[in-house]
């Protein structure tokens, strides 16, 4: 069995940053831009493929995101949410509510379980009816299979667990990079890493639209931050300084011009790179403004629209800037709803249904559906009981998948039984452990495996992304879970 390797990356990729952000200063927000001295072997892409991460951050209710719908399943489900029969109450959602977006799956699931989306979802619920989206059933971080009562031994030595459960900062990053809070890379950097031969322009080879993530950084890959409005520009060089063009013009030659001074010249070449690579997006986005078709059919006041209109108009650059392969991170936030749960998590999931199936209609109208696929992480799920007015941190959750390239119109994974009971001997109350926390029948090793063989990694390459995805190779924990074509 393979167990974490916490220094597999992370001690050279330190050395390496060290070195590197010395060069650049702390004041530089285009520091990342380092991405571009790197020169990296792997695939040679000849095609366009994108991964875009949508992380939900402060833990996604799971069960009022893809609930139960079959008469038995709810009221199960609104039993321990404490609803009242069919027509919710509690933390449950009545089951009427959910038939607009129930979910139709090419296969049934066994035993006539069916799932509908949060009623706020009819637009994820189209993507998924329609065979563009997929769910992921009860998927989260492990190190190996486990089954509850190994949870429960204290022997970690041969039932090893994910470092810190339940933490949010820590299970952020495990699901990021398999490693708690603090850790330096993370596996979407790592396929970073792999891409950066294909792209002309490798500092867009990992993007963020939300601000710094480990899940971008990998030992050579660092992600380019850019804003919803663009790139993000060194203000005392774009700008005039105490309102004089002289002062912005010396500045300008003294971050742009050759040192003699190694350290001094390294930290203007670095300078120089930031400083083309704002240019070379703004002048690439100038001919994808987002004021014009697909970019203006995003919906408004939504943050999370805003980044993936980013995203889709780099996309669309993609050609102008010299990229064939991407991976971009965005987020949205508000998800630990340990009260206010049903009004809540009402506005966030029309925000991300609403978000991701703008993302998708626009990359259909820019002919790159299929080579762009969407998911979902979070912190965890929550509990499937009721706290009162909302529910607590989990572990397991589900996840969507999106794109013309997803097997779409279907379900993967384990559906977990709706249980929160302590029996030793109940096959229903070994899927959680205690208070419907799922324990997860999915691992984020397999999860990241599918995508990033998708993406082009091949063969031993993944043993140096995912530490322990040689831990899932048995027929019920696939390395491969077949959600890609």
């Amino acid at each position: 069995m393979h167990f974490i390797q916490p220094d597999k990356h992370t001690r050279r990729a330190f050395l390496r940053r060290a070195g590197q952000l010395a060069f650049t200063g702390a004041a530089l927000p285009t520091a990342l831009n380092l991405a571009a001295m790197a020169d990296a072997a792997a695939f040679n892409a000849t095609d366009y493929k994108a991964l875009v991460c949508v992380f939900l951050n402060g833990g996604n209710d799971y069960a009022n995101t893809v609930i139960n719908y079959d008469n038995t399943s709810y009221d199960q489900y609104a039993a321990i949410r404490g609803g009242s029969g069919r027509n919710g109450g509690g933390i449950a959602i009545a089951q009427a509510a959910l038939t607009p977006t129930l979910l139709n799956p090419t296969v049934a699931l066994p035993g006539g379980k069916q799932y509908a989306l949060h009623p706020s979802m009819t637009g994820l619920a189209g993507l998924f009816n329609s065979g563009v989206a997929a769910v992921q059933l009860n998927v989260g971080p492990l190190v190996a299979p486990v089954t509850r009562q190994q949870y429960n031994s204290s022997n970690r030595v041969a039932y090893p667990l994910p470092p810190k459960l339940f933490s949010h900062n820590d299970q952020q990053s495990v699901w990021q990079s398999s490693q708690p809070e603090g850790a330096t890379t993370g596996w979407g950097g790592h396929i970073g890493d792999l891409a950066l031969s294909s792209n002309t322009n490798r500092v867009l080879t990992c993007v963020s639209v939300t601000g710094n993530t480990v899940f971008l950084s990998g030992d050579q890959a660092l992600s380019y931050q850019v804003s919803t409005g663009g790139a993000v520009k060194i203000n005392a060089i774009a700008n005039n300084v105490y309102n004089s063009a002289a002062v912005r013009a010396a500045i300008n030659s003294l971050a742009l011009q050759t040192r003699s001074h190694v350290l001094e010249n390294e930290y203007n070449l670095v300078t120089a790179r930031a400083v083309g690579a704002e240019s070379a997006i703004s002048s690439a986005l100038a001919a994808f403004p987002a004021t014009t078709a697909p970019f203006n059919t995003f919906p408004t006041n939504n943050n999370l629209a805003d980044q993936l209109r980013m995203v889709a108009r780099l996309i669309a650059a993609r050609t102008q800037l010299g990229n064939a392969r991407q991976v971009f991170f965005v987020s949205i936030g508000g998800f630990d709803l340990h009260d206010n749960l049903i009004n809540g998590q009402a506005t966030l999931m029309d925000r991300l249904s609403s978000a991701l199936t703008a993302f998708y209609n626009a990359t259909a109208t820019l002919g790159v559906a299929d080579k762009v696929t969407t998911f979902t992480a979070s912190d965890f799920g929550r509990t499937l009981t009721s706290n009162g007015d909302g529910s607590d941190h989990g572990w397991g959750s589900h996840h969507f998948m999106v794109g013309g390239a997803v097997r779409g119109k279907a379900f993967y994974g384990k559906a977990p039984p709706v249980s929160v009971g302590n029996s030793t001997t109940d096959a229903n109350d070994q899927w959680h452990v205690g208070q419907g926390r799922l324990l997860p029948g999915t691992s984020v090793d397999q999860y990241a495996n599918t995508l990033a063989t998708w993406f082009g990694v091949q063969g031993t390459e993944i043993n140096g992304i995912l530490p322990h995805i040689g831990n899932f190779n048995s027929a019920d924990y696939p390395a491969n879970l077949g959600f890609m074509a």
